[in-house]
């Protein structure tokens, strides 16, 4: 049993790092454009920090999906 706690601890760790992922990439796409003042996705010179907003959000999205709990079965 204890080996079964520390794997459900070790996935509800992962989970919310991923779910602090994808928060952290939409803080980021708020907090450039407030300072930038550029909400624009076609500006090539916002480029780099529209591609770091979508990293962040696809790997928390990603890492949310792969550490979901799966239904268990009954027989």
């Amino acid at each position: 049993m204890p080996e079964q706690d520390i794997g459900e601890t070790q996935r509800k760790f992962w989970f919310y790092f991923s779910v602090m992922t994808i928060i952290a990439g939409v803080a980021f796409y708020w907090v450039w454009g407030l300072m930038f003042g550029t909400w624009d996705l076609f500006a090539t010179e916002n480029l780099g920090a529209y591609s770091i907003t979508v990293l962040l959000i696809a790997f928390g999205i990603v890492g949310a999906l792969l550490t979901k709990k799966k239904p268990e079965t009954t027989k």
